[in-house]
């Protein structure tokens, strides 16, 4: 289960739903804007690998 500090609830609102949904889907534990930022570092790594 997914999880989103109230210390940054309100950048992570401002992304997409469809963007909110597949990180949430993704089962993480985000505290820190930096962990906000790692993960979608992480999915655009993962999004170039496949594309290849």
């Amino acid at each position: 289960m997914s999880y989103v500090s109230p210390a940054i609830q309100e950048k992570f609102d401002t992304l997409s739903p469809e963007l909110k949904s597949y990180i949430l889907e993704r089962d993480v534990t985000l505290y820190t804007m930096q962990d906000l930022i790692n993960e979608l570092e992480l999915i655009v790594s993962e999004a170039e690998e496949e594309e290849g």
